[in-house]
């Protein structure tokens, strides 16, 4: 937990689908079946709201793809993706803010609290107007914003080398103060998975990752 306390003015949103072989982590797959792809995305999901649980935040809100289970902790609320492409269901998720919002993804399962300090800092917002947190692979991991406008999403491409590129120029080019955060790689390979299950060894996703390794998996 923070030295500062369990609560603070930003909202925490973390963007996710729910966890259903065939629709999570398809690139995992092979040498994973859908079924472990679904199980290490489960894994990543967890170790990602547990990190959001120990941050401080107004409130924390899953953004979810398809329907909450057992596996949503306390403490987190969930709402409904919106329709449309990826950069409209972002839009959307800061459209339902009503103060500054910091959002990340379930991809990156190493991400810690000390990472994500900074922009959840009392002075996070002092001089800055948005948090930026680029991903090797040219997206983004992590995007946060004094004043949630939907707009400064909406249009850019989602899911090409180029995209964290065109959303860090449209923030700088609505005037926007930009503080960055930290390169990651994000979990879409399984290569992608046990680089990151190094970085982080004690999570549930290095824990899974080694379960379904130690049992033969990719060895088919």
């Amino acid at each position: 937990m923070s030295a500062y306390g369990p609560t603070g003015p930003t909202e925490l949103l973390v963007i996710a689908k729910e966890p259903v072989p065939g629709r999570v982590k398809t690139r995992l797959c092979p040498p994973f079946s859908p079924a472990e792809a679904a199980e290490l995305a489960a894994a990543a999901l967890a170790d990602t709201l547990k990190t959001v649980l120990a941050l401080p935040a107004r409130r924390r809100v899953l953004v979810l793809d398809g329907r909450p289970g057992p596996w949503v902790p306390p403490g987190v609320e969930v709402v409904p993706q919106s329709a449309g492409g990826l950069d409209e269901r972002l839009a959307a998720a800061f459209g339902r803010c009503t103060g500054p919002a910091l959002l990340v993804g379930m991809d990156t399962p190493q991400i810690t609290a000390a990472l994500l300090a900074p922009a959840l800092a009392p002075d996070a917002w002092e001089r800055c107007d948005a948090w930026f947190g680029p991903a090797e692979d040219g997206g983004f991991w992590a995007l946060g914003l004094a004043q949630p406008d939907p707009a400064l999403l909406r249009g850019v491409p989602m899911s090409v080398p180029e995209t964290g590129a065109v959303q860090r120029r449209r923030l700088v080019e609505a005037g926007l103060a930009v503080r960055d955060l930290p390169v990651l790689l994000d979990v879409d390979t399984a290569a992608d998975a046990h680089r990151v299950a190094a970085d982080a060894p004690g999570g549930r996703f290095a824990a899974a990752l080694g379960r379904l390794t130690a049992a033969g998996a990719g060895a088919r």
